[in-house]
């Protein structure tokens, strides 16, 4: 099923100049994106972020963590792209992520483990809505899907 999900290349991964390499696993997969912007996390947005954590121990390290250097925030397009892009992403603790995977290759400890990714489509949409407007988003066909319509 084609789905969207939200996609954040983190404070760390921006400071380590890893975004090309992250989009660039996106792409490859095969995934579309179809929203791409990088800010800088404001107060209310990480608060909205992060809503389902608060009186957590490590919420406000969280709410620090996002806020403390530009994330490149995405929406990304494609079938079972929540489930697909878990699975690119690896595990949340780096340390039991496999080779191969973003974090498994990019993140050095836990609290650094340079992208976010929606975990179902509620928090997808919730994501989405809190770091883009519905006209930022593009619409737009790849050649496979462009092949695919010609050939249907």
């Amino acid at each position: 099923m084609k789905e969207r999900t939200f996609i954040a290349i983190k404070p760390d991964a921006v400071q380590r100049a890893l975004i090309g390499r992250i989009i660039a696993r996106i792409e490859e997969k095969g995934y579309k994106i179809v929203a791409l912007k990088m800010l800088q996390v404001t107060k209310e947005q990480a608060a909205s972020h992060y809503a389902e954590h608060v009186g957590k121990p490590f919420y406000t390290s969280l709410v620090k963590f996002i806020m403390s250097a530009p994330i490149v925030a995405m929406v990304v397009e494609g079938e079972d792209a929540i489930l697909g892009m878990r699975q690119i992403m690896g595990k949340t603790n780096p340390s039991n992520a496999d080779v191969g995977t973003i974090r498994g290759d990019f993140s050095p400890e836990m609290s650094y483990n340079v992208i976010h990714g929606s975990d179902g489509p509620e928090s997808a949409e919730r994501e989405i809505g809190i770091y883009f407007k519905p006209e930022e988003i593009c619409e737009w066909k790849t050649m496979f899907e462009i092949v695919k319509e010609y050939n249907s």
